[in-house]
């Protein structure tokens, strides 16, 4: 097979990706960027976190109060009911290196 020394094959991974055209307030979408931009977010970062929740709980919640995911109540329920019953506790460290010596000798 002859192939032509000035042509140049180039490949390329090409990540799959779709656009969702939104409607929004001016105002809303400035400050959303501006919230996500202090978080180190992209606008889309956030409107891909915000589905992915949706499709894993089903829910959407409007609210200015933050609320905990079920992971997050059902993990902190084990740590009290730990504190409760005195387990898995570190005792208290008055300084650094009493508690390296402590880590040292589990």
């Amino acid at each position: 097979m002859l192939v032509d020394k000035d042509v140049t094959i180039v490949y390329t991974l090409v990540t799959m990706k779709t656009v969702i055209h939104i409607k929004s307030d001016p105002e809303v979408k400035r400050n959303a960027q501006k919230a996500a931009q202090e978080l180190g977010l992209s606008l889309s970062d956030v409107i891909n976190a915000s589905l992915r929740n949706f499709i894993r709980t089903r829910e959407v919640i409007f609210s200015d109060i933050p609320q905990m995911t079920p992971e997050l109540e059902k993990i902190l329920g084990v740590i009290e009911e730990d504190i409760k019953h005195n387990r898995n506790l570190s005792p208290r460290f008055k300084t650094a290196q009493e508690a390296v010596d402590y880590l040292d000798n589990l």
